[in-house]
């Protein structure tokens, strides 16, 4: 699931060195994941009016799922 943010996120920003994934898991069935971005990239994985950060929720949910988990995606500004 990390892998899979980290590769959408770097597709969408302009320097994608500065793509960072962190994974906390809070108990047997539930991830956190924490997306860090550059400044002046945030706006862009967020997206106009959150669709395309929502759209990565969705599809990380989603891949949670088919493991029996549940995975809640954080974007730091």
């Amino acid at each position: 699931m990390k892998e899979f943010i980290e590769f959408i996120a770097k597709h969408l920003v302009d320097t994608p060195e500065n793509v960072s994934v962190d994974v906390q898991e809070k108990d047997d069935k539930s991830l956190e994941l924490t997306l860090q971005v550059g400044s002046d990239d945030v706006g862009k994985v967020i997206g106009k009016q959150g669709k395309t950060a929502q759209a990565m929720r969705t599809l990380l949910t989603a891949i949670a799922a088919k493991d029996g988990k549940r995975a809640i995606l954080k974007i730091l500004d």
